[in-house]
């Protein structure tokens, strides 16, 4: 667990919680307002669903549903479909992650959430890093840019960015 998430005010459980029925694999979001209205379905993981959050409430982001999978493996496919149906067939459906694409659960979920988008024409897209030898830029500063763009990215509508690879001039 991320050590920020061990305080964090809203990644709590009550007492109810733990001793009424059971464990959510997939947990859908009670806060996106009216499920028709949903134009995104943001599927993540972790941490990034508290960065995720307090942006979409001050950007009155309503057009954005935030789903956390709180089970990766077995996949829930069952309640995925289930949280996919109560929004339009229109709405975009992306992964966001903070890991590099080529790092975290990206592969896995494509596969788990593709299946279940086909018969809609729809395609499960990534919102996150870009592929990456290390899981970390080495700059905090660096770190706060990117981490801003996957949110931007994840909330905003038919935002998706394309991996970007940099590469150094030659000299």
């Amino acid at each position: 667990t991320p050590k920020s998430l061990l305080r964090h005010p809203r990644a709590v459980s009550t007492v109810h919680d733990f001793t009424t029925g059971g464990f959510i694999e997939i947990l859908p979001d009670g806060g996106a307002g009216d499920p028709q209205e949903v134009s995104r379905v943001v599927f993540c993981s972790g941490k990034v669903y508290y960065d995720l959050l307090p942006a979409r409430e001050e950007r009155k982001a309503g057009h954005a549903a935030l789903v956390r999978v709180e089970q990766l493996y077995p996949f829930a496919a069952g309640q995925a479909e289930e949280i996919l149906s109560a929004y339009p067939n229109t709405a975009e459906v992306v992964w966001a992650q903070e890991e590099p694409r080529n790092m975290g659960p990206w592969h896995f979920i494509h596969d788990q959430i593709q299946p279940l988008l086909d018969a809609t024409g729809r395609e499960v897209r990534y919102v996150g890093r870009p592929e990456s030898a290390s899981p970390a830029t080495g700059s905090g500063k660096r770190h706060q840019q990117e981490q801003s763009a996957i949110i931007e990215d994840a909330l905003t509508r038919g935002a998706v960015s394309a991996p970007k690879l940099v590469r150094k001039k030659k000299s």
